[in-house]
């Protein structure tokens, strides 16, 4: 089987590749390679290596950039997966493609199911939102491709949340989070092994178009602030802990708008791949001990 990744460099993008399966070849193109806001160059990529499936981990994820780069931002997040989506209908081949919870406005105080109509209020989201919308378009066999939605990614690698608080915790006696932003939490390196579990099923059975994936339970960046501290104190990542404040998200303004609940219901991923996500807090803890492991041979 041949697999063309996009955003192999990235948090889910080294996962991907570091669960990947036997006999699975990956081609990793660089960013000197494939330049996702090149149309042509997308559709180009995927008729000259011909894989069996396009993996579509590549994104502009600068929320605040996406603010002002507009254009960018959905030439990368729009337009790159429908010109995927043009290039696997030629060779029917298959896309899985990763979306986010920034589709949805954030206000309810239920989990988001797959089938709701999407509402985003920032660039970012509506960059996505119209991404999904232009694969389902432009898709000839709905069966082709699969929208994996996430939220929060977090792994021991790249820049992301937990490696900002961890750093935080060591440099600061006194931290200020939001702690009016609701949601989840996912492991980049579990959401890796659901995106090859989903390329796994889809030979024997038929999968919905969506599909929503994040670590179980409820949480806010202000409590995952406080059990990164925790957690690394316990393991010796850091010497001390600093004080943590909640504050709303009016007291930190941002130039995009976040949703204030983002939770997304796996409950039908967990049914049809049979597998259980683990606890945010989980999974936390055995990013940071992959973490520490990993300084031990840098």
């Amino acid at each position: 089987m041949k697999i063309l990744l996009t955003g192999g460099s990235g948090q889910l993008g080294q996962e991907i590749i570091k669960y990947k399966p036997k006999g699975v070849e990956i081609f990793n193109p660089s960013r000197n390679i494939l330049d996702l806001s090149d149309y042509m160059a997308c559709k180009k990529i995927v008729e000259d290596h011909k894989p069996d499936w396009v993996v579509n981990c590549g994104a502009y994820t600068q929320v605040e950039e996406a603010e002002k780069n507009i254009q960018l931002s959905h030439k990368i997040n729009s337009y790159a997966p429908a010109a995927f989506t043009e290039a696997i209908n030629r060779l029917n081949s298959n896309l899985l493609h990763i979306s986010t919870d920034f589709v949805f406005d954030g206000n309810q105080n239920f989990p988001y199911s797959e089938n709701q109509n999407t509402n985003p209020i920032s660039q970012y989201g509506a960059s996505k939102a119209l991404g999904e919308e232009l694969i389902k378009n432009k898709i000839v066999d709905i069966e082709k491709a699969t929208i994996l939605r996430t939220s929060w990614l977090i792994s021991p690698r790249g820049k992301n949340f937990i490696l900002t608080m961890l750093k935080l915790h060591s440099e600061k006696d006194i931290l200020k989070v939001v702690s009016d932003q609701i949601g989840c939490p996912t492991s980049a390196g579990d959401l890796a092994k659901v995106c090859w579990k989903i390329i796994k099923l889809k030979k024997k059975k038929k999968l919905p178009f969506i599909l929503h994936w994040c670590d179980a339970g409820v949480t806010s960046w202000f409590d995952i602030a406080v059990a990164v501290g925790e957690i690394a104190k316990e393991l010796d990542l850091n010497k001390k802990e600093a004080i943590i404040f909640p504050i709303n998200t009016s007291e930190y303004p941002t130039s995009a708008k976040r949703p204030k609940y983002s939770i997304l219901n796996t409950r039908k991923t967990s049914q049809l791949l049979e597998v259980q996500p683990n606890h945010w807090r989980k999974n936390l803890r055995n990013i940071l001990i992959e973490f520490k492991n990993l300084k031990k041979f840098k």
